[in-house]
């Protein structure tokens, strides 16, 4: 059921998967190298090991699924 109120406000409701998926295209255009960036980030403590194994599972289900193809 589309929400009375963001349909109020002539939008379109995005499912949280169609979202992700979105967000991960828009990042790829941006960042030129995605591996230096996660390594920096792990160099300079933004990011954890144990928080980078966790994203980098749920990547790999992601990808699994063939949401990219």
């Amino acid at each position: 059921m589309p929400n009375p109120l963001f349909s109020q406000f002539g939008g379109q409701q995005v499912s949280p998967m169609q979202q992700l998926v979105e967000d991960a295209r828009k990042l790829k255009q941006t960042m030129q190298n995605p591996r230096a960036e996660v390594e920096r980030l792990l160099q300079t403590g933004a990011m954890s090991q144990q928080k980078f194994n966790e994203l980098s599972k749920i990547a790999q289900q992601i990808v699994g699924s063939g949401a990219f193809k």
